[in-house]
């Protein structure tokens, strides 16, 4: 997991900065990855990657925490 959690970092440090902030969620997506993955260890990749695929214009943007149970649907409920 330490890995995946250094991967998103480095992302964070060296890709992120080249492209306008966009992401519509806060926290924002690679954030959100390393909490649940902190979180919930393997299952927090999953759920990372959900939040990711929940990423899109025609979303509802706003506040998305990770909750403390395993869950691949944002803040408990389905969009």
């Amino acid at each position: 997991m330490k890995l995946v959690i250094y991967l998103v970092r480095a992302y964070q440090r060296w890709i992120s900065p080249l492209f306008p902030p966009s992401c519509i969620y806060r926290p924002t997506c690679s954030a959100y990855m390393i909490e649940a993955i902190e979180k919930h260890g393997i299952k927090g990749v999953v759920m990372g990657l959900a939040r990711i695929g929940r990423c899109h214009p025609f979303a509802r943007a706003g506040s998305d925490e990770v909750p403390d149970h395993f869950s691949l649907k944002r803040n408990g409920q389905d969009d």
